[in-house]
This record gives structure tokens, C-alpha cells and sequence, in this order.
């Protein structure tokens, strides 16, 4: 007999879950909870390894360490094969990936009270954008990883089809849903017929009609706010005496989840000190060194983090930046932010009708949007797929639990 789990491995918080008789169980990884934020913490102080929330407060109380956060970003790229310096040693990215899904994998088996042999792998329909080798490469690198942690049969399943499963449990009728996912690195859609009598097949390839995908998530519509509202706070946008432009690099790596760790290396440091005699903006750039030396833009970026998730419900939010400066405080309104993410709004529109386009069905077909993912809540993108598709019902899934649990689901289809 197998033993089979289900694994959504996600740029900001990560799920396992195993079928029972009474139907997907999605497991607690952390004090009670289903979701581990997907976070790593190096603590240099203690030399130890912290993961999760767990990593967050470590992080937060002052530690000397290391933080990463978005690894899954990194699968595909050519940063998977580089790594982070801590403490004067280099680690792998490859390595800190590996080391985060075994951590799922062993708090996961605790609670089942047994050990996996197979696991089905959420992966997103798009990897990488317009580069099919890249996009395999991802799903090669994410399957080694899976059989170097002890599983012998490893699979996948497209994020979207597997919230579909999960929302297919529930259903009381057949609907043409297009499952609207948008996690924390990619926005991903599957355009697929569902109904109650369709439940136990275990071939759905004539029900799913389309998929499609882009690299925007979660974590882009933090950097582009970031780039908003703190990064000019720290010189972003200022000029140099000789009239050209401060370089923008150190900004975008301080704005990205996966680069921050970039931003504070001797090589960086030497590149704005450089730049000194040349400065025009002294407090800006003084404030950019505080940053750096501190190591506080991870801080930085939470606070974002968190005030795109508070302007889901608010239209104007107090964005404190004590990091930057103890007084200073910048009043974001929602618009800021629909402004400021308007292009990736766009691309994710134009993704979800491509899903249609292949598929050959007119937007008036779709009779559900079943919405999922961290952030399927934030109101321009609401706005956007009410406008393209204003006949559709909307149904709200479990924003972190949707794939996780559809994953178990296909997990009992393929392994029993």
C-alpha cells in the first residue's frame, strides 16, 4: 500500500494535505495551522535553522541571520545554481529549496502518522513566461528535489485544475468554471467543465478545456507598490550632478522578495559608495545605507505586504516606515496601488482570455469564477475580471487550502 500526499510548495506559503474517508484533510504544519509561510531563516547567533512563522519572528526580534523568502521564484532561473552568503559561506539556492519542502514533508508525516512514498506537486501552468526550456528545467529541478527528500513516485498537477478538484467536491451541478488562481508568484487559469457525476473519473482530459498562466503574483503587485510609495523614500527616481539618474538596480533588488539578500553584498556596497561625490539627494541617500547596513528591508517589505492586503478592505492605509526614518509615514490610497500594478493587472487579463481563446469559448459560457490564491482578493483585480466577465457567477475557495486539498484529491485518483 502507498502512502500518498498532496504538496502545494508556493512563493508565499506552502500547504500538505492526504485523503480520507471523509475527503481531502489538509494538515497543520505549524502551531495548529495548515499553511508554513514559505520562509527560511539563518540564524548566524545560534547557527540553527528556523522555517515558517517561526523564521518571520526571529527574523523580526533582531537576530543576527539570514532571510529568504519567494524561493520558488528562483526555480527556472539562473539563479537556482547561485546561492546567499551567510556568515562567510554560501549557500545554495538549490539546497535552501530542498531543505524548506522536506521541513513540509516531515511536520506533514508527523501528523498522518506515517510515511509518504508519493506525492503529487502543485506546479503553476507557467513557471517561466515564453521560454518552454526554462519552464521544464523548474519542474526537472522541483522533481529531483522530491526524490532527494525520499519520495519514491513524484508527480504534478497544474495549481488551477487542482483548486478545481477541490471546488468539484462541492458542487451540486455541472458549471464551466474558469478557476481564477493568483498566488504569490504566478497567475494561473484553468478553463474546466465540472459536475458532480464527473467526481470519480480519473481521466479529465476531455472536461478540461484550457489552461494559461503568467509570472505575476502576489509578490510582483508588493514590489511594484514598493516601488510606489517607499523606494522613492530611499533616492529611487533622484539624480546624480552630472544629470543622469541614480541606477535603479539597488531599488528593484530591495522591492523583490527573492533579491533583497542582493542589495546587501560587498559588491553592492562598493557600487553606491562609489556613487557618493555624485549624489545629489544626501538624506535620500544617507536613508538607502541605513537601510542596507540595518538589513531592515525585508522589514520594508512586510509592511507592504501588509498594507496591499489592508487596502483589500480599506481605501486609504498609513503605510509607517520607522525602518526608513522613525517619523515617517506615507498615507497610500487604493488607487495608489491600482495605479502602480495597472500593467500587471493588464497581463493577467490578457492571460485569462488567452485561457478562453484556446479553449474556443466565448466569454457568456463561463458560468463560474472560482477564485482562489493569496491575492485573488485585491480589488483591481476584482474589478478587471468583473469587467471581462460580467455574466459569471463569482465563488470564493479557500485563498491558502483550494489547491492543497485538490492536490490530495489527485493524489487518491493516481496512488490510492
Amino acid at each position: 500500500m502507498k502512502y500518498a500526499c498532496g504538496i502545494d510548495f508556493g512563493t508565499s506559503n506552502s500547504t500538505a494535505a492526504i485523503h480520507t474517508a471523509a475527503g481531502a484533510r489538509l494538515l497543520p504544519l505549524e502551531d495548529g495551522k495548515v499553511t508554513l509561510p514559505s520562509a527560511v531563516f539563518f540564524n548566524l547567533e545560534d547557527d540553527t535553522l528556523a522555517f515558517g512563522r517561526a523564521a518571520l519572528a526571529e527574523y523580526l526580534e533582531g537576530y543576527d541571520g539570514r532571510l529568504m523568502r519567494a524561493m520558488k521564484s528562483l526555480l527556472g532561473s539562473s539563479l537556482i545554481d547561485a546561492g546567499t552568503e551567510v556568515g562567510g559561506r554560501t549557500l545554495a539556492f538549490r539546497d535552501l529549496i530542498g531543505g524548506f519542502i522536506g521541513e513540509v514533508k516531515n511536520r506533514a508525516q508527523r501528523e498522518a502518522g506515517h510515511d509518504f512514498d508519493a506525492v503529487v506537486l502543485g506546479r503553476p501552468v507557467r513557471f517561466v513566461d515564453d521560454n518552454d526550456a526554462a519552464d521544464a528545467q523548474a519542474e526537472t529541478t522541483l522533481a529531483q528535489i522530491a526524490r532527494d527528500l525520499g519520495f519514491k513516485d513524484v508527480s504534478f498537477q497544474f495549481e488551477p485544475i487542482a483548486a478545481a478538484h477541490d471546488y468539484e467536491q462541492r458542487i451540486g451541478r455541472e458549471e464551466l468554471v474558469l478557476v481564477v488562481d493568483i498566488g504569490g508568484g504566478t497567475s494561473d487559469f484553468s478553463l474546466i467543465r465540472l459536475s458532480p457525476e464527473r467526481r470519480g473519473k480519473d481521466d479529465r482530459s476531455d472536461d478540461l478545456l484550457g489552461s494559461g498562466g503568467v509570472h505575476i503574483g502576489g509578490t510582483d503587485f508588493d514590489k511594484r507598490l514598493s516601488l510606489a510609495t517607499v523606494m522613492p523614500e530611499l533616492g529611487l527616481g533622484s539624480l546624480l550632478k552630472r544629470g543622469a539618474a541614480f541606477p535603479s538596480s539597488v531599488f528593484f533588488h530591495l522591492a523583490t522578495w527573492h533579491t533583497i539578500n542582493f542589495a546587501y553584498t560587498r559588491k553592492m556596497r562598493q557600487t553606491l559608495h562609489a556613487l557618493g561625490p555624485d549624489v545629489t539627494d544626501l538624506p535620500r541617500y544617507d536613508r538607502l545605507f541605513h537601510v542596507i547596513n540595518q538589513q531592515s528591508a525585508h522589514h520594508l517589505a512586510m509592511r507592504v505586504e501588509d498594507t496591499k492586503i489592508a487596502l483589500s478592505a480599506d481605501e486609504s492605509v498609513p503605510l509607517h516606515l520607522a525602518e526608513v526614518d522613525e517619523s515617517l509615514v506615507r498615507e497610500v490610497s487604493r488607487q495608489t496601488f491600482a495605479d502602480a500594478i495597472a500593467d500587471e493587472i493588464d497581463r493577467v487579463g490578457q492571460s485569462a482570455m488567452q485561457t478562453l481563446n484556446q479553449a474556443g469559448v466565448a466569454v457568456g459560457e463561463v458560468d463560474t469564477l472560482f477564485f482562489t490564491g493569496g491575492a485573488s482578493a485585491v480589488p483591481a483585480l476584482r474589478a478587471a475580471m468583473a469587467a471581462l466577465f460580467p455574466a459569471a457567477r463569482t465563488v470564493e475557495g479557500d485563498a491558502y487550502g483550494s489547491v492543497g486539498a485538490g492536490l490530495a484529491v489527485v493524489a487518491k485518483q493516481r496512488y490510492g
